[in-house]
């Protein structure tokens, strides 16, 4: 099978990033089959979207139409993968919000070694976490019941946490070493089940194979069982796959590409409006219609009168109350008082005198 990616890896490889090999990955789709006409695919560290690319591809010529969803923190890899796959996010994989349940297949190649260990609160040399459990735990949500993983990480990674959180979550687990044996990867494929207790055969066979019992089981080149089906998605449910925060590049190539064809040429239509000239209304205004037109801001601008008085106005309304008090006489023969308050809207109207001569540049207040 022959892949892009190799060649064009090279100029993408930094902070400790390096992406799956076309030997590893042409096995891996020999391992996939569909079972259904529509798929979802996501991988939450696409890297350049090469990968997925080509996942995408051998399962589009098995006669199903493939959505490929991926994330990526670097920006030059990101915008890479822009243009190969069907959405990609520029974001922190915990800035991304994507619907539980929604994936048929989760390729998760996560990056490798610790995360910085916290320690502002004890000030411990506690061990730090690695990038691998935490990406298994923050993306296994989206993978639908039914869903095929296709996790790729070092052996040695899989402890007794991280063999216990798959056999809780997978069955049909299957463990291989990549043929490629840079970082000492494995294989390992399931079938995402309800979460319910561990499998202790599944949990065995990850904690022996993170200690290296298994270092001579390596991805076969043709497939040997049943393939792993990806699932149809579920139609008819709001689906979301979005950044908590997302950048200005990204907003204006997210515009362009939904609403090119929609939104914006038509936006004089939409916008336009307030460069129309207004018309004259049909009557002399009274001081109701001077205060609607004061709150809606249509008083604003600059206006010259009959005189050539030059003024930059800005219209304004607040509410005032009128205090009324009426005296009156109880039956018993003594007197009461009543005091009524009642709103009313005062037009104003501030202006900045631009008439040439000593008045220039002086505030006026109309009321």
């Amino acid at each position: 099978m022959a892949l892009i990616f190799p060649r064009l890896a090279r100029n993408f490889i930094k902070n400790g990033y390096f992406p799956t090999d076309e030997a590893t990955l042409g096995r891996i789709i020999g391992a996939l089959d569909i079972a259904g006409d529509d798929l979802r695919i996501f991988d939450p560290c696409c890297g350049e979207g090469c990968a997925l690319h080509a996942l995408k591809g051998a399962l589009v010529g098995c006669g199903a139409a493939v959505q490929a969803l991926g994330v990526e923190f670097d920006a030059d890899r990101a915008w890479h993968a822009k243009a190969l796959l069907d959405v990609v996010i520029h974001s922190d994989i915990q800035d991304v919000v994507v619907s539980p349940r929604t994936m048929g297949v989760l390729f998760l190649n996560p990056p490798y070694g610790d995360a910085v260990a916290d320690r502002a609160h004890t000030g411990d040399r506690a061990k730090a976490e690695r990038l691998e459990k935490i990406f298994f735990r923050r993306s296994i949500a989206s993978l639908a019941y039914g869903g095929i993983l296709v996790l790729i990480v070092p052996y040695h990674v899989l402890d007794d946490e991280f063999a216990s959180s798959i056999a809780r979550n997978f069955d049909r687990v299957r463990f291989f070493m990549a043929p490629e044996q840079h970082f000492r990867q494995c294989v390992v494929f399931g079938v995402r089940r309800r979460s319910a207790r561990p499998e202790p055969a599944i949990s065995s066979l990850l904690r022996a194979a993170g200690k290296g019992d298994f270092l001579d089981r390596v991805l076969p080149e043709t497939w040997p069982e049943e393939p792993y089906l990806v699932p149809e998605v579920m139609t008819g449910e709001v689906f979301r796959f979005h950044a908590v925060r997302i950048d200005a590049a990204q907003l204006a190539a997210e515009v362009q590409r939904l609403y090119a064809h929609s939104l914006w040429p038509q936006f004089g239509i939409h916008f336009g409006g307030g460069e129309a000239e207004h018309r004259p209304p049909l009557q002399a205004m009274g001081r109701w219609h001077l205060a609607l037109a004061l709150a809606a801001g249509q008083a604003q601008g600059v206006v010259t009168s009959a005189s050539g008085r030059v003024l930059l106005i800005k219209g304004d309304t607040y509410k005032d109350k009128v205090r009324t008090v009426e005296l009156g006489e109880n039956p018993d023969g003594t007197a009461n008082e009543t005091v009524i308050l009642t709103d009313r809207f005062v037009p104003v109207i501030r202006a900045i005198d631009f008439t040439p001569g000593p008045s220039l540049g002086s505030v006026v207040t109309i009321q």
